[in-house]
């Protein structure tokens, strides 16, 4: 009597596994396409519900070796043994042919090489090796293959047919992942140059810095410069809003234009009208000639109106009308001017917060805020630290005739500060320390020695400073004349603390005079 051939499994059983298998497979592809994850995932689901053990995905390594880049059931040293050079094994005959190879019985293959797995590692009953090639728009590009032992009760074909979708799927999902890969290299690639430009750019104007948030800074400036619209700059002081304001004029169709920078907060409460809209002959005691303020010799071009917030209440009702009517009467004048200028303006202060408090015009507010452009504080971009320290100090260097060098560790002090005044406290501090150093080479220590005197400088030969600090030697009233005053003024854009010290005066002793020339600069 024949014994009974053992039973097949239920045909429903197997169907249900694979369905299984393809649809946590799919799962992973939709939710990752690393062939790390998926690939191994694809490999254990077919050792674990199908029983295909020791499943391998053996990939080119350039054109004419492979090894195997992912695996289930293999030890690490098993992995590492999996090289095999084109036609060479069972493997390499699936590379260079393109063909799959279904071998019934490694034990009677003379070109199976047992080179990964030892036979005696292998159950003692006959094995057989399944190996599908996995392609990419054609091209082979590496085999999927495992293990199975002969004796089971699912069907070759079936296995066949399963392992055959796998390998396509396994092209797929690798296909896939090169795809992105590149997208993503080029995508960095062209961040790369577009953060070049950009800093490149930038440092044309004297912005230096690459960080995240000064890009943004920069690229918002780069979408409004072509346009007419007003910008307000807003930022702690120190942050560079002068530079920022002279970028966005160079990079404007008013390039060829005149930019005219007034600093609000430099001008006597008195002279603002005549700085702005300039005078008629006779407006007041001593205007001997007519003068056009900044509004009219910033026609075609940029006004820069830096420190907005400080504008007497006064005098925000005229900007405005200016602004809208895009024309100026001159103090003592009745005929209006038209004026065609683009207006950035700048300030530290909050002025949503000013016009709560009635210091600060809400109409104004809300035509001034037409493009607001925020700039980043230093403690936000502390990555631009050494680049900005470096550029200061070759300016130094280059203006007061020094070689000064800054320690690997007086760099890293730097990057360490929180700089409440910003870009100007540091290039002041590097300034500070080119002109004073005794040594060529620059200490963390020397710096924050420096920086700790600040706010009591050391006297500078050429500046008129003097051991006393704020104390200065008896000047006669007319000990500097109108034009002196003015040219100094100018040079320090503003600043009377700074035109002072550069002339040997107190800030009071400069506003006494200048307050005593007035009639003759705003003649001049």
């Amino acid at each position: 009597m024949k014994s009974p051939r053992p039973a097949r499994a239920a045909p429903d059983t197997g169907l249900a596994q694979e369905r299984l298998l393809l649809s946590e497979v799919l799962k992973l592809i939709g939710k990752s396409l690393a062939p790390d994850v998926v690939l191994r995932e694809m490999l254990h689901l077919l050792s674990e519900l199908l029983g295909l053990n020791r499943g391998r995905l053996v990939l080119l390594e350039g054109k004419a070796e492979a090894r195997i880049a992912h695996a289930y059931g293999l030890t690490r040293t098993e992995v590492a043994r999996g090289r095999y050079a084109s036609g060479e094994g069972i493997t390499g005959m699936v590379l260079a042919t393109g063909q799959s190879v279904i071998v019934q019985d490694i034990d009677q293959e003379p070109r199976f090489l047992f080179r990964s797995v030892r036979r005696d590692q292998l159950p003692p009953q006959t094995v057989a090796f399944l190996a599908f090639p996995v392609t990419i728009e054609g091209r082979t590009v590496g085999v999927l293959a495992c293990h199975r032992i002969r004796s089971r009760q699912r069907a070759l074909s079936d296995d066949l047919a399963l392992l055959r979708l796998l390998a396509t799927l396994a092209g797929q999902v690798l296909q896939l992942e090169s795809l992105v890969r590149r997208e993503t290299e080029a995508l960095q690639a062209q961040n790369a140059l577009l953060r070049d430009a950009l800093a490149a750019a930038a440092s044309r104007e004297g912005i230096v810095g690459s960080a995240p948030a000064l890009l943004k800074s920069l690229q918002d400036l780069d979408r409004v410069s072509g346009s007419s619209a007003t910008v307000l700059l807003l930022g702690e002081s120190g942050t560079g809003k002068e530079l920022f304001a002279r970028a966005v004029h160079r990079a404007s169709p008013r390039r060829d234009g005149p930019f005219i920078k007034v600093n609000c907060a430099a001008i006597p409460e008195t002279l603002f009208e005549s700085e702005l809209f300039g005078h008629e002959k006779g407006a007041f005691t001593g205007a001997a000639s007519a003068r056009s303020g900044w509004f009219e010799r910033a026609h075609g071009g940029t006004l820069f109106l830096d420190e907005i917030g400080e504008l007497p209440l006064a005098m925000q009702s005229k900007l405005l009308r200016a602004l809208q009517e895009r024309t100026i009467v001159r103090l003592g004048g009745r005929n209006e001017i038209a004026v065609d200028v683009r207006l950035v303006a700048a300030t530290h202060r909050s002025l949503s917060h000013d016009v709560e408090l009635g210091r600060f015009r809400q109409d104004l507010y809300y035509r001034l805020n037409v493009v607001p452009l925020r700039l980043p504080a230093l403690r936000e971009r502390r990555q631009d630290i050494r680049a900005l320290a470096l550029h200061f100090l070759g300016r130094a260097n280059q203006e007061h005739q020094r070689n000064v060098h800054l320690a690997p560790q007086a760099l890293q002090w730097l990057e360490e500060q929180d700089w409440p005044g910003n870009i100007r406290e540091l290039g002041n501090l590097i300034e500070r320390a080119v002109l004073l150093a005794d040594a060529t080479h620059l200490s963390a220590d020397a710096l924050a020695v420096w920086a700790e005197s600040k706010t009591s400088t050391p006297p500078v030969p050429g500046l008129g400073s003097s051991p006393q600090g704020e104390l200065r030697d008896y000047r006669s009233i007319d000990s500097h004349s109108a034009e002196q005053l003015l040219e100094v003024l100018r040079r320090h854009h503003g600043n009377q603390t700074r035109a002072a010290r550069e002339l040997g005066l107190t800030p009071r002793q400069f506003a006494y005079r200048w307050k005593r020339h007035s009639p003759t600069i705003l003649d001049a």
